[in-house]
């Protein structure tokens, strides 16, 4: 047995973690790296992750105080698609038309909020049809133990990567009027993206279907390696359940 915590600094909307952080700290745990990757692994989040507080962890399934499933990670075949590469300049010119600059539901949150200097500030806005784009470069403030590049540079803490290809996807599926939450995640990270060297996330809508919506996200660096990659499904919700 293991324990995850989600500190308050790591939410998505104000009461509870942030979808992909605390998917990515949950596989941290299940399958630590070998040889500077990954394998796939798929999180189902079950409720909203409560914040600060310890949560055993059994099989890759992590409960709350009264035992109830938050998250369950497991390990699975394969490889997510992700969304085509998109060039740095046009990454960043997208933000400036990121949605949320105007209206956001969860201003907070710990991936794209815009009221948060402390946390990734990742601001996608549309490329295309389906698609998104924002560049982000990681700060020291979300550094890692682990050196996994050919010339070892510090990098950002796996969770902070599977963040990072959180709420690209979400976004993509008309975030801003369509309140959603993370549902299902399968990443696969490649390599720890390097402190202080500019990357570009990019999100994609694959389908919708009443109450639900799959997207798929990746993180390259400036010149185009994928860094991580991941799908997801997306969960309609009422805004009265994250007051």
């Amino acid at each position: 047995m293991s324990e995850l915590i989600v500190p308050s600094r790591f939410c998505g909307p104000p009461t509870s973690g942030n979808g992909g952080w605390t998917a990515g700290a949950l596989a941290a745990l299940l399958t630590p790296h070998a040889d500077g990757e990954w394998s796939t692994i798929e999180v189902t989040l079950r409720q909203p992750p409560p914040l600060d507080q310890p949560m055993p962890v059994t099989d890759g399934v992590a409960t709350d105080a009264s035992g109830a499933a938050v998250a369950e990670a497991r390990e699975v075949a394969g490889e997510p698609t992700p969304p085509k590469y998109v060039a740095a300049e046009e990454a960043e010119a997208a933000s400036a038309r990121y949605p949320g600059l105007t209206q956001h539901p969860f201003p907070t949150c710990f991936s794209c909020g815009t009221a948060r200097e402390d946390g990734l500030r990742i601001f996608p806005g549309p490329t295309g049809d389906r698609s998104v784009a924002a560049t982000w470069t990681p700060r020291s403030d979300l550094i890692s133990d682990y050196h996994v590049y050919e010339d070892p540079q510090p990098c950002a803490s796996l969770a902070s990567t599977w963040s990072a290809i959180d709420c690209a996807g979400g976004w993509a599926c008309d975030f801003g009027p369509r309140l959603m939450v993370l549902g299902r995640m399968t990443a696969r990270v490649h390599a720890l993206p390097e402190l202080g060297h500019r990357h570009v996330v990019v999100g994609e809508m694959r389908e919708q279907s009443g109450r639900k919506s799959v997207a798929a996200t990746g993180l390259y660096t400036e010149e185009g390696t994928l860094v991580a990659a991941a799908e997801q499904v997306w969960i309609s919700v009422e805004s009265a359940d994250f007051a």
